[in-house]
């Protein structure tokens, strides 16, 4: 089977069925939930022009006022220009304003605030930060990235997270640190532990706090902020606004700076598209998809915990490389499986919401839903993980 037969629609047009004649509804209620899914949103031709449209940015890295070491070390790891969240966020935070950015996955924010805080502990030794994000693959690549640019710096942190062992955590918090990242959970026990004083940190950061609400970390967001000085300075970043989001910038922030660039909820750069599925063969239909060569590197999301874990040990059997992550799996064991989806030892990853959630992998070439999404928004996350920067992905979704 080749996904040329698949024929792909224009958004906002009736789909055609795939895998059988019969055309579906253009909504859909997912079971147990009481929600209803507009199935076009999951049809969308990735935009191509021939002369795309060119951002220019107002500065360089080189333009910033930072530390001539902070720049070799951006140099170093391949950047050039800042991306358009870059660009325009970097200034404000050197200046210590509050900041709400609001940008699509895969735009850059990581560097976008992680530059200018580097270069305020630079500046101010006894600075303190502490990075607030929802899961525990997210903190571990805020940290790598920090490493990258903090090279030779005298600049260290510490990773809280759950799923891994409290006691190297409270070990490594004793040694010399400015920087925390963590996920609400753990970082509230330590906190209640008295091995983190939320006193000490001038600056905080709240990484993808609309997720953050979703998985229910309202109250440990707001624990957290309670204890920070009352002069402190705040970033928060969100791919959505909505009321309760605006909500927490109005509680958590000081006269912030809004800065967005997130211009749709999915990058153009992602092709969308459903498969229709009839009868019994929605497994077979997946094999057949993912043994064409196009399909080099697979993100496939399904509902729950048992579901993932099945449905890799089904696709291992068929002889496909595959691993899974998921909340059954302890940290180590994810590591590994992320680690061989990164290296390419494996082609295909399956994973739960929940545990893919802020993967920055490169290179992943298609997405698909294997199992629905609880929201659209779930969705513009899952399909995120494809297509970022200028770089081409496709996004498949099985309607059964």
């Amino acid at each position: 089977m080749s996904t040329r037969s698949f024929s792909r629609q224009s958004f906002g047009r009736k789909p055609r069925s795939f895998g059988g004649s019969r055309p579906f509804a253009r909504t859909r209620k997912k079971a147990g939930t009481g929600q209803f899914f507009d199935l076009s949103k999951f049809v969308n031709n990735a935009v191509i022009t021939e002369a795309a449209e060119h951002f220019k940015p107002e500065h360089q890295f080189a333009d910033f006022a930072i530390d001539a070491r902070l720049k070799r070390n951006i140099v170093a790891k391949g950047y050039v220009s800042p991306t358009p969240i870059q660009d325009k966020i970097i200034p404000h935070v050197l200046r210590g304003s509050d900041v709400v950015g609001i940008a699509n996955t895969g735009t850059g924010k990581t560097a976008a605030f992680l530059i200018p805080l580097i270069e305020k502990i630079l500046k101010n030794p006894s600075e303190h930060q502490l990075i607030v994000v929802p899961t525990r693959e997210l903190a571990i690549q805020i940290d790598q990235e920090l490493r990258g640019f903090t090279r030779g710096l005298g600049i260290f942190s510490v990773v809280c997270i759950g799923g891994a062992s409290i006691g190297m955590q409270i070990s490594q918090l004793r040694r010399k640190h400015q920087v925390i990242i963590g996920t609400p959970g753990r970082l509230k026990d330590l906190i209640e532990r008295r091995h983190i004083t939320l006193s000490r940190f001038g600056t905080i950061v709240l990484d993808e706090a609309d997720r953050m609400l979703d998985m229910g970390f309202i109250a440990d967001m707001r624990f957290l902020m309670k204890g920070m000085p009352p002069g402190r300075h705040t970033l928060f970043f969100s791919a959505t606004i909505s009321r309760e989001i605006e909500g927490l910038i109005k509680e958590f922030l000081r006269e912030p700076v809004s800065i967005s660039v997130k211009t749709r909820d999915t990058a153009h750069t992602i092709d969308q598209d459903v498969v229709r599925i009839q009868g019994n063969n929605k497994i077979n239909v997946l094999h057949d998809l993912l043994i064409q060569a196009e399909f080099n590197k697979v993100l496939i999301f399904g509902r729950t915990k048992h579901g993932v874990e099945k449905l890799s040990m089904v696709l291992a059997e068929r002889g496909l490389k595959v691993e899974s992550i998921h909340g059954d799996k302890n940290h180590s064991k994810r590591q590994r499986a992320l680690g061989s989806f990164k290296d390419n030892r494996v082609k295909i990853l399956v994973a739960t919401d929940v545990a893919a959630r802020g993967l920055d992998i490169a290179d992943i070439s298609h997405v698909i839903n294997f199992d629905l999404p609880a929201t659209y928004e779930d969705y513009i996350h899952r399909i995120g993980r494809t297509g970022r920067g200028t770089k081409r992905g496709k996004a498949l979704t099985f309607i059964d």
